[in-house]
């Protein structure tokens, strides 16, 4: 297993992992699969070539079974800050530190960015073993901002977390 920054290249394979971890978690993310299943894969190649995100990935054999990404702000009062989105291990590969790693990595980066002092991230309140990883990385709570995510009739809060540098 490794790690890398994902590129252009990447990009069906990233909408490949995108558009299950819309289906199987729908909960951890403010995007739905009824909406990206339908962007073309020049949406997700853009993406992989931004600027100041930086999406990374964990590969065994070629296949893509985990991803992170991380956003620096680009807005002058905010520009001190990155977050963390989209973050996705598939099922079957879950507990084995493979979520740590790509983390890991999105942190290292963003300790190399430039002018950036704190890396910010939402979970899904009941989302206990991912509060438990970003914990463990030194990530804490400072606010929850309720009823944040609505699928059909229910509601999700997410808790709001930073780490700070």
């Amino acid at each position: 297993m490794f790690i890398r920054q994902l590129n252009d290249k990447d990009a069906e394979k990233y909408l490949e992992i995108r558009l299950q971890a819309l289906q199987t978690n729908p909960e951890a993310f403010a995007s739905s699969y009824q909406e990206e299943k339908q962007y073309p894969l020049e949406v997700f190649q853009n993406r992989l070539k931004d600027d100041h995100s930086y999406t990374f990935g964990a590969f065994e054999n070629e296949k893509l079974f985990g991803v992170v990404s991380l956003v620096k702000e680009q807005k002058i009062k905010i520009k001190h800050r990155a977050t963390i989105y989209a973050m996705y291990v598939v099922p079957e590969r879950r507990g084995n530190g493979i979520g740590k790693k790509l983390l890991a990595e999105a942190i290292k980066q963003a300790e190399k960015l430039n002018g950036i002092e704190q890396v910010h991230l939402s979970v899904v309140s009941n989302n206990e073993s991912a509060k438990n990883l970003y914990r463990f990385l030194g990530f804490e709570t400072y606010g929850i901002d309720k009823r944040a995510l609505k699928i059909d009739d229910r509601y999700y809060d997410e808790e709001l977390m930073v780490l700070y540098f």
